[in-house]
């Protein structure tokens, strides 16, 4: 083998082992949210970067990536480490080659940032911090990358799903990842905040080979958002939350909009006395399947008797000929 073919060899496996790209950890204090969202041009970057344990921190590993950092990290964070601490002892453990091109950024449990950018990590790179956030990345168009995300951090209201996702898109339009696109990634982590029993884990999707990352993100987004919200209703009926279970209604309406969200969001507005936003959200429902048309045209008295508080609001709704009139001038 000739010395060029080695030189070749050597650089390509130095470029394979590098996880050039842009990240950002945060946290919201008020839901008692711990996230990371990446992206990269670099095949499954999800599987690599991106740390989290509720309660406890979240941690972003790149560059000349020690993944390692990832369980070690939330392993100091859980004995009470701050993230200052657990940097300088991550830094000072590792033996590895290569620790002066590592990327690293921490937020933990009360939601203090420490960074780290070493000195030969792939250029353009380096790092941001604001409060509760740290933003970083590697092989980047330049500055404006980490600074950009940082604003839409602070810009965004929401939740911190909604505030990394628009953190990231912010990365991506100021240019990202110098090399192109390919993978992203989201965690966000709250005790007991995600869907079914005894799960912390909100968020937690993954694209891991597209040409357009951050849009199917927010797909993914909508969808798990979505469902999150759709299963919070469901809870807060049964503990008869009406107020709490409109307004999960209606963000389920929105993440994931079909005629049964808007049915169900309508029947929830007539409930708690405004006609006139059931009104829209019955439309709404109309316009995207006029077939349910047929559930408002059974006569009240034929009506199936009460047997819960979703048919008992329907059975309500029938009764209600001026509002069926309002619903169906044609009538």
């Amino acid at each position: 083998m000739s010395r060029l073919t080695l030189l070749l060899f050597a650089a390509l496996t130095i470029h394979a082992a590098d996880v050039n790209t842009f990240s950002i950890v945060g946290y919201d204090p008020v839901n008692g949210d711990w996230g990371v969202a990446v992206a990269s041009r670099y095949f499954s970057v999800g599987a690599v970067v991106p740390w989290a344990e509720a309660g406890t921190g979240a941690i972003a590993t790149q560059a000349n990536v020690n993944v390692g950092y990832g369980p070690r990290g939330l392993e100091l964070l859980r004995q009470g480490l701050t993230a200052r601490q657990v940097l300088d002892k991550l830094l000072a453990e590792d033996t590895f080659p290569g620790k002066d091109g590592r990327q690293l950024a921490i937020i933990d449990g009360k939601g203090n940032v420490a960074a780290y950018t070493g000195p030969n990590a792939p250029k353009w790179c380096g790092d941001k911090q604001g409060k509760n956030w740290s933003a970083q990345g590697n092989i980047l168009v330049g500055p404006q990358v980490p600074e950009a995300m940082g604003k839409a951090f602070e810009a965004t209201q929401g939740e911190l799903a909604e505030k990394l996702f628009a953190a990231l898109k912010a990365g991506d339009e100021a240019g990202g990842d110098s090399r192109g696109k390919q993978s992203a990634s989201m965690i966000v982590v709250r005790k007991g905040g995600g869907r079914n029993i005894n799960n912390d884990r909100r968020i937690y999707i993954n694209v891991d080979d597209s040409p357009a990352p951050i849009p199917e993100l927010r797909r993914l987004l909508d969808m798990n958002l979505g469902l999150l919200y759709q299963e919070q209703m469901g809870k807060l009926m049964t503990d008869g939350n009406a107020r709490g279970a409109r307004d999960a209604a209606a963000a389920f309406a929105r993440y994931m909009p079909s005629a049964n969200a808007q049915m169900s969001l309508g029947t929830m507005d007539y409930s708690l006395g405004d006609k006139t936003a059931a009104l829209a959200d019955f439309r709404k429902a109309l316009e995207l399947d006029p077939n349910l048309r047929r559930r408002f045209q059974a006569p009240a008295q034929s009506a199936q008797p009460q047997q819960g508080q979703g048919q008992g609001r329907m059975r309500a709704i029938l009764q209600d000929k001026e509002f069926l009139k309002q619903l169906f001038p044609d009538q």
